[in-house]
């Protein structure tokens, strides 16, 4: 299939849609987006309406909070690449879209998820990254499978509880359970073991929920959506009353990150803004991300049903008594398993937006079509749509557990989850997800994890303010062992 942007065969056409009137249309489009219509079918209607995946709408928050909330939305697999290509697309100050949050929530600094690949300290600080995570590879997979069996012996203890009505909260287990191995992986120390106690989960979601409420609705009664609008999307909530929580969690991270600052001075990076930068590494994008991902990873594999229990079962089973163990080698020898991470990645990605303003005039080109774009303008990519697009997977709405075995491997090009292309890798010129292959081992160790417990296990999936809620119904005992 041809890159978007060097297929000139495609008839060049103007993007479609429109902003309406100043002001107003970006609070219908709002409206729109979060109660009349809903998310997806916010984009569905106008995909409908235009009759392409290319066209111009406003995204919220809008007014007061964006100044200008003008996209161009780009919603199939071919369009949204351009996304990725930072010759093309700049990413300062866009990570949460069309506003960027006071930086009084970093400490007065512009951590790197908001630099773009061009700024001098982007490089200095991925390079950080990158090099903190290469630290700690033998930790994982031991560290993780630790932590795994505390979640799952805590589930289980829930299931068997009457009191909760043989039901386990797998979310509420999954933070802590997260918090937990994110703190001890960067501090080598469990978090009861410092001043912030059973606490650093709460603060996090406190300081995770100020930052994104102009993105998320409370799922409230129609009667109450205007309250709500005005409370969530048209001003930024004060900063002042998550002020002590986030020091809470900077001071600990202050005095527990000795030698990882010393690391950070090493490349060139001042201690209080690299230890700025590392509370937003653990706490928004690592613990921010396994509260989104692993439970959209056990809602598509408890859905999928006994067949895949059992066929994922066998193959780490056997897996594991082959090689002696759970290794590297072990995991990479497992192809269903891993086919089952990249699918929940592919059907529900943990970050399901993406934002860069265009560096030049460009053509960018969907399936059908080129279209111009001009330098400034902000290109949208809702990434649900584009990974789930049906020109480039079959039956895209269904999680096929196999769906990335073999030659289905061919299809990872398209799995966009980590702001990058499945088959790249995070680099200090790129905007890739530095973590993007620990979140990947990480998922297959769960599945290991659970599948040499437990035969099958059965699920009641819902609707969170950022990803899903699942309660955990049943969970079967393995019946043979590795």
């Amino acid at each position: 299939m041809a890159s978007p942007n060097s297929d000139h065969s495609r008839p060049l056409k103007t993007v479609p849609g429109g902003y309406g009137w100043p002001f107003f249309g970006a609070i219908k489009d709002r409206h729109d987006y979060f109660y009349s219509q809903g998310q997806d079918e916010f984009f569905r209607t106008r995909i409908n309406k235009y009759n392409s995946t290319v066209f111009r709408t406003n995204m919220p928050p809008g007014p007061f909070i964006a100044s200008n909330p003008k996209v161009i939305a780009v919603l199939d697999a071919v369009s949204f690449a351009v996304l990725l290509d930072n010759s093309k697309v700049e990413k300062r100050g866009v990570l949460d879209g069309t506003f960027m949050p006071s930086t009084a929530y970093t400490g007065g600094h512009r951590v790197c998820a908001y630099l773009d690949p061009s700024e001098p300290n982007h490089a200095k600080l991925k390079s950080f990254f990158l090099s903190l995570l290469a630290s700690k590879k033998d930790n994982f997979i031991p560290l993780f499978r630790a932590s795994l069996s505390e979640l799952f012996t805590n589930l289980e203890d829930q299931v068997h509880d009457k009191s909760k009505k043989n039901t386990a909260d797998f979310n509420a287990q999954n933070d802590e359970m997260s918090f937990n191995f994110i703190f001890q992986l960067f501090f080598d120390r469990k978090p009861s073991e410092s001043g912030l106690g059973s606490k650093g989960p709460a603060h996090f979601d406190k300081w995770l929920f100020f930052q994104l409420a102009p993105l998320i609705t409370l799922g409230l009664s129609k009667f109450l959506n205007c309250l709500e609008d005005l409370l969530l999307h048209v001003f930024p909530l004060p900063w002042f009353l998550v002020k002590s929580d986030y020091k809470k969690l900077y001071d600990e991270f202050y005095s527990s990150a000795g030698s990882v600052l010393d690391e950070a001075e090493r490349f060139g990076i001042e201690r209080k803004e690299a230890c700025h930068n590392l509370v937003f590494l653990a706490g928004f994008n690592a613990y921010g991300g396994m509260k989104a991902w692993f439970p959209g990873l056990i809602k598509w594999v408890g859905s999928a049903g006994e067949s895949l229990h059992h066929q994922l079962a066998d193959e780490i089973r056997t897996v594991v008594k082959e090689e002696g163990g759970i290794g590297f080698g072990a995991l990479e020898r497992m192809s269903l398993t891993k086919s089952v991470v990249y699918e929940a990645l592919r059907i529900e990605p943990p970050v399901p937006f993406q934002y860069g303003k265009a560096k030049e005039d460009m053509v960018v080109y969907s399936h059908d079509a080129g279209f111009k774009i001009k330098k400034g303008e902000m290109i949208f990519g809702y990434q649900p749509f584009a990974t789930k697009d049906p020109k480039v997977f079959e039956n895209p709405e269904e999680f096929v557990g196999h769906r990335f075995v073999g030659e289905g491997e061919k299809l990872l090009k398209y799995v966009y989850w980590s702001n990058g292309r499945e088959t790249e890798d995070p680099t200090v010129d790129n905007k890739q997800c530095p973590a993007r292959d620990l979140v990947v081992l990480l998922s297959r160790v769960f599945l290991v994890e659970l599948f040499l417990r437990y035969d099958t296990f059965t699920i009641e999936a819902g609707r969170l303010l950022l990803g899903s809620s699942v309660k955990i119904k049943s969970l079967t005992k393995a019946s043979t062992t590795a």
